[in-house]
């Protein structure tokens, strides 16, 4: 359920419907408890919430825990404010905490469980660092291109936590400091209008594989550091634009009218050869399901692979990929 649109619209705001991007929302209760769930809260638990939203997975953490063990840190003040509202009318007074979700809360840790209602890019150190050993965070990795995992992670001796990617396909509004950059129409019409003169190549695998949750995915895994977006010009066919904003590197996929789509690409790196590449690599292990990937950080680069009787498949997110 939308709670915000444009990180200052809220329902109470409007008497119709209105155009906006979504900021805040509440999450579907069953996917709140089955998060919990998979957390493995227990009486006695000191928890960090990233995300406080409508306070309502907080509640529940609340009414479990006491609300003396809960800590919840929401970035947006005013979402934060009818949260600490809705919260006192039950009885409960966690630790709320108005700021940046990626930086933790140091005065309250170290904490037994860390789990996140937004989804981030990368696990940041500071929960890392923040988590006791042998603790647990639970958060959905995402990425610019939208492909999503709900991963649970343990954190080991030496501050590092690795674990695996669970089932389901479920998604998360991205933490707010790792939404992607934004560019403008006057970079993608420059970006247009260079591809129309890169020699064209039938595509192995075309925009399709994104209709598949793991293919996504994958493809992410390859691109990390890349945006998309659709464009007509002149009435023609919609095409897909890519553009790695580390190295500036571009790519267009064209839809064909007898079927299969036409790629084009400029820049030091060849980013549908890059896809393409890591999209094969999977199928020829037999595509494996998402929940067969494990993830492993250590605060500064994190790994993610499926492993194959040749060894693992894996790639690395570094700290050059901020």
């Amino acid at each position: 359920m939308v709670t915000q649109l444009d990180g200052g619209t809220a329902p109470s705001d409007v008497s119709e419907p209105v155009p906006g991007e979504p900021t805040s929302s509440s999450t579907l209760p069953g996917l709140v408890v089955l998060m919990l769930e998979r957390l493995d809260v227990t009486e006695g638990m000191n928890v960090l919430e990233i995300g406080t939203g409508t306070g309502y997975s907080t509640a529940l953490m609340c009414d479990r825990l006491g609300y003396d063990n809960v800590t919840s840190v929401e970035l947006d003040p005013d979402v934060a404010a009818k949260a600490a509202a809705a919260l006192r009318r039950l009885g409960h007074a966690p630790h709320l905490v108005v700021g940046d979700g990626l930086e933790g809360d140091d005065n309250r840790a170290p904490f037994d469980r860390v789990i996140a209602t937004c989804s981030v890019r990368r696990i940041p150190s500071a929960w890392l660092r923040q988590t006791r050993p042998g603790g647990r965070i639970l958060t959905t990795l995402g990425g610019w291109l939208h492909g999503y995992g709900l991963a649970l992670l343990d954190v080991s001796d030496d501050g590092a936590a690795e674990g695996r990617y669970l089932p389901g396909t479920i998604s998360f509004m991205m933490a707010r400091p790792q939404a992607p950059p934004m560019i403008d129409d006057a970079r993608w019409n420059e970006v247009s209008e260079l591809l129309t003169r890169a020699e064209p190549r039938p595509a192995v695998v075309d925009m399709d594989i994104q209709q598949d949750w793991t293919g996504r995915f994958v493809m992410q895994l390859a691109l990390p550091c890349v945006l998309q977006r659709a464009i007509s010009v002149d009435g023609g066919p919609w095409t897909e634009y890519l553009i790695d904003v580390t190295t500036g590197s571009s790519a267009s996929l064209t839809p064909e009218p007898g079927g299969g789509w036409t790629v084009r690409q400029a820049g030091p790196v060849r980013l549908w050869d890059e896809a393409e590449k890591a999209i094969g690599r999977w199928r020829d292990a037999g595509a494996p399901a998402q929940d067969e990937f494990r993830v492993r950080t250590d605060g500064h680069e994190q790994t993610v692979w499926f492993d194959t009787d040749d060894g693992p498949v894996s790639w690395t997110l570094g700290a050059q990929d901020e």
